[in-house]
């Protein structure tokens, strides 16, 4: 018995760096630990943890605290990390498909913001494929929507305003409407509306709560210009080399995780425009002319677009408008 019980010894404990076996991924985000863009990621971490039995373990860098937000999608690219998370607009530069959820009054609900991106994901996919990523899920922020210190009834009441420009299509926003752009990052933005440097500008409920823009400006319009999408990869390689049972677990939470945080991006621009609203500012809808003029102006940024994304982009377009 003696014999046996020392020989079955030895056969768990040879087995066990096997059954043990632990791979370990990296995941940083530029975004703080408090956003519930990172929230709805630690659940999904906690999900994988949980689906393989500590299997497959990722550690969430939240807040930039392994790399600056810029260098997020090249440290996953070049392998220095398995997996991360980061704005897809901020490299429409490197190719148009990634900024299509930032087309100006192209998607200005949450629903037309999920027909954009299922229309738009198999290109998104392609690409994120040929420089060595694997698209897990996408999450939206809130919509970005109209402050202004005056009512703005009319199209002709942006004419001759300052309104806050922080990138190229806000730049040609703003001069559309026939105001002056003015260059000001968000962190600048209030003291920019105590100096009567801004009347107007476009970004999210959200901001507004938390950079209390309520205090300086007075109206709040939802037009929903655009929802921007973060987006959480993997590196191809390190997500090839687990094992089908792994991969698996990975996509099934990647699953769970994106409905979560599209619920969740709802409820906190619901939540926000509440809170807007209580600090005293006027909430609501555009009037009919405003709509229809900023819609016009989509319209022209729409076909700019596709004439730079080519035919992938009017692929995206019209599978879009079939939805």
């Amino acid at each position: 018995m003696k014999k046996i019980a020392f020989t079955l010894a030895c056969a768990a404990t040879l087995a066990a760096p096997v059954a043990f076996a632990q791979t370990k991924w990296d995941m940083p985000t530029g975004y703080g630990v408090n956003v519930f863009h990172t929230k709805n990621l630690q659940q999904f971490v906690d999900d994988v943890d949980k689906a393989t039995k500590g299997k497959l373990k990722i550690t969430l860098h939240p807040g930039a605290s392994l790399y600056k937000m810029p260098e997020i999608k090249r440290a996953i690219q070049s392998g220095q990390v398995q997996s991360g998370e980061f704005i897809l607009s901020a490299y429409a530069n490197e190719n148009p498909v990634f900024g299509v959820d930032s087309i100006p009054f192209l998607a200005t609900s949450y629903g037309a913001a999920d027909r954009l991106y299922k229309a738009a994901k198999p290109a998104t996919e392609k690409l994120l494929d040929s420089q060595g990523m694997k698209l897990l899920f996408s999450v939206p922020w809130p919509g970005q929507s109209l402050y202004s210190v005056k009512p703005i009834t009319k199209m002709a009441d942006f004419a001759g305003t300052k309104q806050r420009a922080y990138n190229p299509a806000t730049t040609k926003i703003a001069q559309m409407v026939k105001a002056q752009p003015v260059t000001i990052q968000l962190a600048e933005l209030g003291q920019a509306l105590a100096t009567g440097a801004v009347d107007n500008f476009l970004t999210s409920s959200a901001s507004g709560v938390d950079s209390k823009l309520y205090e300086q400006t007075k109206f709040f319009y939802i037009v929903n210009a655009w929802l921007p999408r973060n987006a959480t990869v993997v590196n191809k390689k390190a997500f090839e080399a687990l094992d089908k049972a792994t991969q698996a677990a990975v996509l099934e939470a990647a699953k769970a995780a994106e409905v979560r945080g599209w619920e969740a991006s709802k409820a906190v621009d619901f939540n926000n425009v509440k809170e807007l609203g209580k600090f005293g500012m006027t909430t609501g809808l555009p009037t009919d002319e405003v709509r229809e003029g900023l819609n016009a102006i989509g319209d022209t940024m729409v076909k700019e677009w596709m004439a730079a994304a080519g035919p992938d982009g009017i692929a995206i377009i019209e599978a879009f408008k079939k939805r």
